[in-house]
């Protein structure tokens, strides 16, 4: 007998669950704090127990909740892949459909997809840009690209690229600016801000670039804040000010001289981007090969030096 479960109810507390948050919970589906602390309350009561451990550093689900949310994930999962494949029996040239920021799929996924359809003409491509990492259990996308630590319950998860930090700006911001020799010249300069949203650990800010080489972070001149980080990218390439370079999204624009960077100081992020995909995904002929594919390229990304410092 099926039981007529609240699915509304089981996603809003699968999202609270996974992300720790009931506002970033209320982001990833587009509804308000109190529309999920809602939904959350209805389903403790629904289930008579304790799910969610709410606290001003964020909320954390009990020992039923952990056991609940994976088992709305893994469920939730199975039933998108499942009808995928009934689609697919139907559908031919059925797109994989991938979901990333906008800032990877500007700077990294969009030039290289050529080399995919190229090889693989036989199976498009959908992008979703989504600053939201719920698609994948909505059943939205069949493989993201995730920006974090890498923790994604209830899902497969390799990590794609590693990253590494390093501030950079345009050769004629070089040129024409003050004087940028050590680190202690940046409090003439203007830095540009990405507002990396905060996935645990410690997220790739100034200050953290700062910590990591060793140096002193004097206040800078001014900053500008960008929500996302293609822009905070281009934003240094018209020579705006400098950003703190994100290897995946900065590597081919040092290498062909739209960025330089004038500091040597390289320092590894705690974050990295990951594939994120059911585990019965690669199931599918099509999904299959475009995890290959990303792979491949993404080895052959990391095998290039970042930088040949100026």
């Amino acid at each position: 007998m099926i039981r007529n479960l609240p699915f509304t109810t089981l996603r809003s507390f699968e999202s609270a669950a996974r992300l720790g948050s009931i506002s970033r919970a209320a982001d990833e589906l587009n509804v308000t704090q109190s529309a999920i602390s809602q939904q959350v309350k209805a389903l403790e009561q629904w289930t008579g127990s304790t799910l969610l451990l709410r606290s001003r550093s964020g909320s954390k689900p009990t020992a039923d909740g952990e056991a609940l949310a994976l088992a709305i994930s893994n469920g939730l999962g199975q039933i998108s892949d499942l009808c995928s494949q009934l689609q697919s029996r139907k559908q031919k040239n059925l797109p994989v459909v991938v979901s990333t920021l906008p800032g990877f799929a500007v700077n990294w996924l969009f030039p290289r997809l050529i080399r995919f359809d190229q090889a693989n003409p036989d199976v498009p491509v959908s992008i979703n840009t989504n600053t939201s990492s719920g698609d994948l259990v909505a059943g939205n996308c069949d493989i993201s690209i995730h920006y974090g630590l890498g923790n994604h319950r209830g899902m497969q998860v390799e990590k794609l690229l590693i990253e590494t930090l390093i501030p950079v700006c345009s050769p004629a911001f070089l040129a024409n600016a003050p004087q940028l020799e050590t680190v202690q010249d940046l409090a003439q300069h203007a830095l540009l801000v990405d507002d990396v949203i905060d996935c645990g650990g410690e997220p790739p800010t100034w200050m953290y670039w700062a910590k990591t080489a060793g140096v002193h972070m004097p206040k800078p001149r001014s900053t500008r804040r960008f929500g996302q980080s293609n822009m905070v990218v281009q934003a240094a390439i018209e020579g705006y000010g400098l950003a703190l370079g994100r290897s995946p999204l900065v590597r081919e624009a040092l290498a062909d001289g739209r960025l330089v960077a004038p500091l040597p100081y390289e320092v590894p992020s705690q974050y990295a981007y990951w594939l994120v995909y059911a585990k019965t995904a690669l199931q599918s002929d099509r999904i299959n090969r475009f995890r290959d594919w990303l792979v491949t390229e993404a080895s052959a990304s990391a095998e290039t030096p970042l930088i040949n410092f100026c």
